[in-house]
């Protein structure tokens, strides 16, 4: 067994290049793949670039299913590196892989195992890290908890022994007693355990942290004289506040948007949204779900009995370490495993841009300029889903407008930036502070520009039109997909399509893409289907200087630091309001966009970014709607008013 896992440390940075072939002959030797199918997949792969997993193409080519790949591996089992299995077996990224092996060379990390590595950084959930490694060594994988255990076993050890050799006897079988091994290659962990039980062991694993929590439940029970089936395992009270409060600080300090505490079957896994992307922060024992619920519950004020309806609220949460302040929306959601709880972190920390600096085109940013904020009355929406930095967008702005001459009002559910000088109202339902109470008042208010947070249904819309035809200048933000889709959703509600021709001045929609770290940056070669996802040729972006990050310690090995805007900027001429009056299909409208107001859609200005190396082609083609082929990178770069 321990040859297997010899190479966890995996010093050459290129062993999984060829895990692919060596499964694939694997797979022919065993009458489970054609020589012909091996070949052509390989073919396949090689155009989709070399570390695209050659399992990956099987799987698409209908010649492997993940049943027969489990087969292989404890059939054969194959001694493969495991990171390269990892990657192989689509756990885990190649250029992730590279960042972890990078990070095993520096000091802090001296002397440790690959796995540990991974399960710290959390590139590999717990229980999938665990299922490769027992497949690769042929055994199975224990959930320690007080009924599985043979406790009648732990008698012949102690504690202190199972902790320092991180072994715990499971249960006796007809082949010997079942031992969990955190790490079953570890020599001396199992002649102890072949001492200490008098013959034939049964190796098993189970994590790190399941043998030491199990362990410390054992001394807790003996410490308290407590007998098994008794409430000795659930957590205390204070035990749980401080685990709430530790999971909010620690997602203010990553600068996370939320949390996400998801119940599995046999665990709690925890991931945070950092720049846009969900990313794994830990897993917790399936038993510490009732105390948390029950707690976020109570701070939210949300009735803790109910366990089988949907349920919101809301608390204030003050960061110890910072010192910040941050609203904290928190949302339950009945699931088969339990509420899942998603809790959304609305901090003031992030400093208000100027409308010069959101990341649009030079061309593009003094058309809004002169052609929506200059204009005296109309509707400006600002469009996107949910964390694409509209409220950014909105009060740079705002921020723009604000002077000596305009009276600015708003209405937000809540407010998100405080700034001087204007009138900012927080709507809250509970004492009648509603939209529609708010918008009656704000129009007595002798207004120049109204910000309404979020457009949501017919009266909203209706109110901004309705503002914009009395004189008013609006500022609102849409849910849509692009800026076509604005109008669209509009004409879906029922307005007037020649109130919308004649109040909108301009849809700005946007996205946010991670930047590419600037400290590991290196150069990237689009492979042919990055260009047949893109719909464009190699000539059609030349000059083009594209990049993706190795990962380094500066981006935390993701090879991204940062997000960067992207932006579609659509100005309601003529042509555009006339198909607007003529109810004209989304198709026709945005043929006549690009034709006649100079529109650049997202797609366009993500690759504009990306060939200057602000971003990668990857989160281009992940983030971007692909509803039309773009033009040349050249042509782009003419409209957006970019120099060569």
């Amino acid at each position: 067994m321990s040859s297997v896992l010899a190479s966890q440390t995996e010093d050459d940075t290129e062993e999984y290049l060829d895990t692919g072939a060596r499964i694939g002959a694997s797979l022919v030797e065993s009458g489970l793949l054609t020589e012909k199918d091996l070949n052509y997949a390989l073919r396949v792969r090689e155009k989709m670039g070399s570390e695209y997993p050659l399992t990956r193409v099987l799987k698409e080519l209908g010649k492997l299913d993940d049943d027969g790949l489990r087969r292989l591996q404890k059939q054969n089992r194959l001694s493969l590196p495991l990171g390269a299995l990892l990657v192989e077996l689509g756990h885990l990224g190649a250029k992730e892989l590279r960042a972890a092996q990078a990070m095993l060379k520096e000091p802090q990390w001296k002397g440790q195992k690959l796995p540990e590595l991974l399960l710290a950084q959390h590139m590999v959930p717990e229980h999938v890290l665990l299922k490769v490694m027992a497949d690769q060594l042929g055994c199975s994988v224990v959930q320690l908890d007080g009924k599985a255990v043979d406790r009648a076993l732990l008698g012949l050890v102690n504690t202190e022994w199972c902790r320092r050799h991180l072994v715990v006897p499971v249960a006796k079988t007809e082949e010997g007693v079942q031992v969990a091994f955190a790490d079953p290659s570890d020599h001396s962990a199992l002649q102890a355990a072949e001492a200490a039980f008098e013959g034939e062991i049964v190796p098993a694993i189970a994590s790190r942290r399941g043998i030491e929590d199990f362990l410390s439940l054992v001394e807790r029970e003996t410490k308290r004289g407590v007998v098994e089936g008794s409430k000795a395992n659930k957590v205390e009270q204070h035990e749980t506040t401080l685990l709430v409060n530790r999971l909010v600080s620690d997602a203010i300090q990553k600068d996370a948007s939320d949390i996400h505490i998801e119940p599995m079957k046999d665990y709690i896994r925890v991931r945070m949204r950092c720049d846009g992307i969900l990313m794994q922060d830990r897993e917790l024992d399936k038993e510490v779900l009732q105390a948390i619920t029950g707690r976020l519950k109570v701070l939210a004020k949300a009735d803790i009995a109910e366990r089988r309806r949907h349920q919101g609220g809301g608390f204030k949460f003050t960061d110890k370490k910072s010192g910040l302040e941050c609203d904290v929306r928190v949302s339950f959601y009945n699931t088969i495993f339990g509420e899942k709880i998603v809790l959304r972190l609305l901090t003031r920390k992030a400093s208000m841009l100027d409308v010069a600096d959101v990341g649009m085109a030079p061309r593009m940013l003094q058309r809004f300029i002169d052609d929506a904020l200059d204009i005296p009355s109309g509707v400006i929406l600002i469009t996107g889903p949910t964390g694409s930095g509209k409220t950014t967008s909105l009060y740079g702005c705002v921020n723009y407008l604000n002077d000596s001459e305009h009276a600015i009002i708003t209405a937000e559910d809540p407010v998100e930036y405080v700034i001087e000088g204007i009138a900012q109202c927080s709507l809250n339902e509970k004492i009648d502070l509603t939209f529609e109470e708010s918008l009656r008042h704000m129009v007595r208010q002798d207004p120049d520009v109204i910000v309404l947070g979020e457009v949501r249904d017919r009266f909203s819309a209706e109110a901004a039109i309705q503002a914009a035809l009395t004189g008013h200048k609006v500022l609102t933000t849409f849910h849509t997909e692009d800026s076509i889709g604005g109008l669209l959703r509009l004409i879906n509600m029922n307005i007037e399509t020649f109130l919308i021709s004649s109040t909108v001045v301009s849809v700005l929609a946007q996205r946010l893409l991670r930047k590419v770290c600037t400290h590991c940056a290196e150069s990237y070669r689009p492979t042919a289907r990055d260009l047949q996802r893109l719909g464009m040729r190699a000539a059609d972006l030349k000059g083009a200087e594209f990049k993706q990050g190795r990962g380094c310690r500066h981006c935390h090995y993701t090879g991204y630091s940062g997000r960067i805007g992207v932006f579609e900027l659509l100005v309601l001429n003529e042509p555009v309001k006339d198909a607007i009056l003529n109810r004209r299909t989304s198709f026709e409208i945005r043929r006549i966009s690009v034709e006649t107001s100079g529109l650049i859609t997202l797609i366009e200005d993500g690759i504009a970014k990306a060939a200057r190396g602000e971003t990668s082609i990857q989160e281009v083609l992940r983030h971007l709607p692909r509803l039309s082929p773009p033009r040349s990178l050249e042509e782009i770069n003419r409209l957006a008013g970019i120099p060569e």
